[in-house]
């Protein structure tokens, strides 16, 4: 079970990481935040597909899926402008 889960933990850097690398130009979240997406999404799709009875194949399949998706999500996300800090000025004298 502590293999499977460094496993998923595994996979989900590299995915987060190649992710990052991938995307071109300037990326709204830094490599740490995207590793971090990626290694929770491993590890979400990991555990569903493990809840789901599913064999180790498979559930290192969903766990990619999960992994990239996330990290697809976020930085999607961040580059729509969500999260940012504090108010932005919206250019029409209001904040």
């Amino acid at each position: 079970m502590l293999a499977t889960i460094l496993w998923f933990i595994l996979v989900g850097a590299v995915i987060g990481a190649v992710a990052r690398l991938i995307v071109p130009g300037r990326n709204p979240i830094g490599i740490l935040l995207t590793v971090l997406v990626g290694i929770a999404g491993a590890l979400l799709g990991g555990v569903v597909a493990d809840a789901l009875g599913a064999g180790t194949l498979v559930a290192l399949v969903f766990a990619v899926i999960i992994a990239a998706l996330g990290v697809a999500a976020l930085t999607a996300f961040q580059a729509r402008g969500g999260g940012g800090r504090g108010w932005r000025r919206t250019g029409r004298g209001t904040y």
